[in-house]
This record gives structure tokens, C-alpha cells and sequence, in this order.
């Protein structure tokens, strides 16, 4: 980083200062202000070339934190009937072997024969379900017990993203990038495709986990999610969050200009955040120095310009 005055810098003088600057535009329309070197010094303004940085190719979906109960339901459904078919089946072979030896009723026999049936397609109708509901990447696993623990402590949590109508993917995501409507972020693993289409977004939906929940996400909140994809990465600039500033509907950061006097306002997409900032890939570069303390400010000058002006 570095200060317009060297390195000096002082508390933002809370005297108005727009007698000090001038708004104009450029020949492409942009907001431009123009700042002598000792105004930048006493407002506090800190300028910084931004970091180079590299993420994965991306789709941004909208999606939930998902409810754990009727997957523990399920599965603590699922676990009785496997106890009560174990328990059947054993019974059926126990009579199997008195009935051989004339120890056992025809009628006892069949009796066992149709509760281990009954019991064993109990089994087969809860996986069934378990299946159907939550898909075989978390029905299939070793370690549902632990798993279902994980969840209903909120040490971790499901998340589905869903894309928007219409849209499909040619491979599977092999992980996300959540992020809460605060702009915290968090890595997510993915576990399978959904095994149905959401009623309300009608979009192909994906299951992640984030594990552990260091954001401590709650069932049901809201949250973006990134996908990553395979593929050649994106390549850009990473924007501090202080750096923007938003007006208009959109996100903008003032950068200065080679004489060190004026300061361009451009609009950045902010369509791939990360845990410092976010990942642009137009309208800035590495070699730009953007305002990273003190953009609140220019932007302030520009209203009290267009006050004045009106």
C-alpha cells in the first residue's frame, strides 16, 4: 500500500472537502474525481495495487441449508427395521432347524417364513425411501450414525444449490463455494446431484456439505453457492471488500490515474467472491491502484457534487 502523502496519513478531516475536488466525466462516460495530492493526504486515502488470483470455473446457483430431522428420521427408521429383520431371520432359522428335527410346528415355520419377509421388506422400503429422499451419496454411506450426529449438532451441515431453470451441467461440481447473505464464505464437498427437482426454483439441484460449519449456518437460511467445475481456471484481481463501494444496483472502485490526481470509478462484477474479497476478471488488472481505504469517501464527494449541482 501506499499514502498520498508518503506514508503520512491523518484522521479523516470532517470538514466538507468538495471545494477540494472536481466531478467530471470521461470520454466513456465514467465518474471521474479529481483530487490534489495534499486533499488525498488529509482525507486518509490509501491506494493499493490488487493481488493476482486464481479460482476454479464456476456456475453461481441460489440454494438452503438443508433440515436434518427427516434424514434422521429415515435412518433411525431404516436401523430398526435392519434390527427387526435380524432378529426375524434369525427366529426363522432357529425353527428351521426344530422343524428338521420334528421340534417345530408346520405352522410356527410358516409363521417365522412371513415375519422375516415382512421385516425384510420393511428394510428394503426404508432404504428405498432413504434413497428416493436424499439420494445414494448419503444413503449409500459407511458411517450414517456419525454422519447423522454431525448433522444434528450443527458441526456440520447440508447445503443444496439449486441452478436456475432450464440450465445443466456436463459433469458433476467437485465442491462449492457458499456464501452467507452477509458475504461470509466457506468451502463446501460435494456428495451427489439431488434426487429430485425443487417444486419452486424447478432447477436440477446439487447436496454439499460444509463441514465443520465455522459459519455456523442454521436449517433453512438462505446462501449463494459457487460451483466449482473441471476446466481452465479463472484468472483476475481480488478486490478487498473495503475497496467497494456500491451504487446504481452494481459494485465500483475508484482507481487512480497515472498522474496520481484523479480517481475513475469502474464497475466490477461481483459474481465470485472469496474469503478476502472478490475475484475480478474485467475492468481492473494487477497493475491498476485502487482505493482500498477511504472509497466511501470519494463516493460522498460525488453525492455532495450532485447535490450541489441539482
Amino acid at each position: 500500500m501506499k499514502s498520498r502523502r508518503g506514508g503520512d496519513t491523518k484522521p479523516v478531516d470532517e470538514k466538507p472537502v468538495a471545494e477540494e475536488s472536481r466531478v467530471k466525466h470521461d470520454e466513456k462516460g465514467r465518474v471521474v474525481i479529481k483530487m490534489d495530492d495534499e486533499t488525498q493526504g488529509n482525507i486518509g486515502l490509501l491506494v493499493a495495487k490488487p493481488a493476482a488470483a486464481q479460482l476454479s470455473p464456476e456456475v453461481k446457483g441460489y440454494g438452503r441449508v438443508l433440515d436434518p430431522t427427516s434424514l434422521a428420521a429415515l435412518v433411525t427408521e431404516s436401523a430398526a427395521a435392519r434390527a427387526a429383520y435380524a432378529a426375524s431371520s434369525n427366529e426363522l432359522a432357529r425353527l428351521t432347524t426344530l422343524a428338521g428335527q420334528g421340534n417345530a410346528s408346520e405352522r410356527a415355520l410358516q409363521t417365522a417364513e412371513a415375519t422375516a419377509l415382512r421385516d425384510h421388506l420393511s428394510v428394503q422400503s426404508a432404504q428405498d425411501r432413504l434413497v428416493l429422499s436424499w439420494g445414494k451419496g448419503i444413503a449409500d454411506r459407511n458411517d450414517l450414525p456419525a454422519f447423522i450426529r454431525s448433522l444434528t449438532s450443527q458441526d456440520a451441515v447440508l447445503v443444496r444449490i439449486d441452478l436456475p431453470a432450464g440450465e445443466t451441467l456436463k459433469s458433476l461440481p467437485h465442491g462449492a463455494r457458499i456464501s452467507t447473505l452477509s458475504g461470509d464464505t466457506s468451502e463446501a464437498k460435494f456428495l451427489d446431484a439431488a434426487s429430485h427437482v425443487d417444486p419452486q426454483t424447478l432447477g436440477q439441484g446439487y447436496i454439499f456439505i460444509v463441514t465443520p460449519n465455522e459459519l455456523r449456518l442454521l436449517s433453512g437460511e438462505a446462501v449463494t453457492g459457487y460451483l466449482n467445475l473441471p476446466g481452465e481456471s479463472l484468472t483476475g484481481a481480488i478486490i478487498p471488500r473495503e475497496a467497494i463501494v456500491r451504487t446504481e444496483g452494481a459494485g465500483w472502485v475508484y482507481v487512480l490515474d497515472s498522474g496520481s490526481e484523479a480517481f475513475t470509478r469502474i464497475e466490477v462484477a461481483l459474481d465470485h467472491p472469496t474469503g478476502t474479497g472478490w475475484l475480478v476478471t474485467k475492468g481492473v488488472t494487477t497493475n491498476d491502484y485502487i482505493v482500498v481505504t477511504g472509497a466511501q469517501i470519494l463516493l460522498s464527494e460525488e453525492l455532495k457534487s450532485s447535490i450541489k449541482a441539482d
